[in-house]
């Protein structure tokens, strides 16, 4: 006990001298003392703050090593002169930097990073996007994590492949065969840090500065916010019941060189793109030499007899992307995700992902690989779209008797949440602030508009339980009712 008695005393002097040092610095950098001022004697300012004097003398000559002092042989200690410039200037810095320290492209990023504002609050139904994190199976992960090899732990925790480790890439592509029935190698698949990084990959490795790309209208604000902070020049498309309207888009943007598209369940209308459009939109970009980026957030949660396909497994599909996450399909906490991409273009991208993160969390990487090929993403992913279809239908059932009637949303065969449209276009904030003060979060459709004037509002349902989800139904239920 006597050693960690000194360690204690230790640590406390060293604060003292830390805060006898950090004040004085303080002091001379805000002009409290001007340059060429001569410094209080150590023994008086010792007695002024109660400390010894060897406290005070220790923060003087760091002081002097920095060069903000300077001693003077029996006349003591006197600020540095020339140092005027410091005078103000941490306050002068705050002041100009959000405004002067940025590059314009920097400035443009933080400003559209600020109007996207993705939600990091805790959960409240019903806000979209959110999976059943509570239904993950952290135990059988946890197993598989335990069950990795000394010697393979060891490998993993060194600098591995950017691309992503062999054996879950391998994985992804066995799985996209099967659940989506895309055809690809493993070479063609990207591990990535989420979809959003996979987005930006493509932004920086395929658009030049003033690059025209069409997005869906209304539309995800997140992949608007990645490509205009790449410095494209984002063109809204408007929608109809089959999706993008792909001709008008042509027509109305003749220089796009992408089209970003979410086909199997459009954000945030919930429509899927028909066959028709889907050919058009390949037609398009194989004349024009244009990329496609189909975005297939939550393309696994379909719940109809028959499960659409993923656009890119389509013939003369070798211009599109295919952008995967597991943050839906798992949980957004694991930050994994893919590009399946033209196998041309890998070497690039392996390379730009190196020079952005270096390499995605290699164990995590394991782990995932694993809980694919012994069948437990299929079982989880089993049990989740059972799951989501009881609670789409509890959603759609209680609203509509908790509003009278006034509120009847329609069923959908896939996705993750219901979009309602209000036909006459009245304003959706309003009732949404009310539900956000009854403890709902109620996205609402305008927000996602760039042109295309829709009102209504979105209705997260996969990530909450019944209590939770009746809950929010009969608050949002009654204010519809009211209206």
């Amino acid at each position: 006990m006597p050693g960690g008695t000194n360690s204690a005393l230790a640590s406390t002097a060293a604060t003292l001298r830390q805060q006898v040092y950090l004040q004085l610095r303080g002091a001379i950098e805000q002009g409290t003392f001007a340059p060429g001022a001569r410094l209080p004697p150590s023994r008086d300012h010792a007695l002024a703050l109660g400390v010894g004097r060897n406290t005070v003398l220790w923060a003087l000559e760091r002081l002097r090593a920095e060069g903000y002092v300077v001693a003077r042989v029996g006349d003591g200690s006197y600020v540095a002169p020339g140092l005027a410039a410091l005078r103000g200037g941490r306050r002068r810095v705050a002041a100009i930097a959000p405004a002067g320290a940025l590059s314009k492209r920097g400035q443009a990023i933080a400003d559209i990073a600020l109007r996207w504002r993705p939600p990091t609050q805790l959960p409240v139904a019903f806000r979209i996007g959110a999976p059943a994190t509570a239904e993950f199976p952290f135990a059988l992960w946890d197993r598989l994590a335990r069950d990795t090899a000394a010697p393979r732990r060891r490998a993993l925790s060194q600098y591995t492949d950017p691309a992503g480790e062999p054996a879950l890439r391998e994985a992804i592509a066995q799985w996209l065969l099967v659940s989506r029935g895309i055809r690809c190698e493993a070479s063609q698949v990207l591990v990535t840090s989420g979809s959003q990084q996979g987005i930006d990959l493509i932004g920086r490795l395929l658009l030049d500065l003033g690059d025209e790309v069409m997005v869906e209208d209304p539309g995800y604000p997140g992949i608007r916010a990645n490509l205009l902070g790449q410095g494209a020049v984002v063109r809204p498309v408007p929608l109809d019941a089959d999706g993008l309207c792909i001709a008008q888009g042509a027509a109305r943007w003749p220089q796009a060189r992408m089209a970003v598209v979410t086909p199997t369940h459009q954000f945030p209308m919930g429509v899927h793109m028909s066959l028709a459009r889907r050919l058009a939109l390949l037609d398009w970009a194989r004349t024009r030499r244009a990329w496609i980026v189909e975005d297939d957030y939550d393309g696994e949660f379909q719940y109809g007899a028959h499960r659409m396909p993923a656009l890119c497994s389509l013939p003369q599909s070798e211009r599109v992307l295919y952008v995967g996450t597991f943050s839906k399909t798992l949980h957004p906490g694991l930050r994994l995700g893919f590009i399946v991409m033209p196998l041309a273009l890998a070497p690039a991208f392996a390379g730009a992902k190196a020079v952005t993160d270096r390499h995605s969390p290699g164990a995590a990487q394991d782990v995932l690989a694993r809980f694919i090929t012994e069948g437990h993403l299929l079982r989880h992913l089993r049990r989740m779209r059972e799951l989501y279809a009881l609670r789409q239908e509890l959603v759609i059932e209680t609203l509509a008797k908790a509003s009278g009637g006034a509120l009847r949303l329609l069923p959908s065969a896939q996705g993750m949440h219901l979009a309602h449209e209000d036909e006459a276009g009245r304003p959706d904030e309003p009732l949404s602030v009310c539900a956000q003060e009854g403890g709902v979060y109620l996205a609402t459709l305008s927000r996602y508009a760039i042109e295309a004037p829709r009102r209504g509002w979105l209705f997260g349902y996969a990530g909450y339980d019944e209590a939770a989800l009746r809950a929010a139904a009969r608050t949002v239920g009654r204010l519809f009712s009211a209206r």
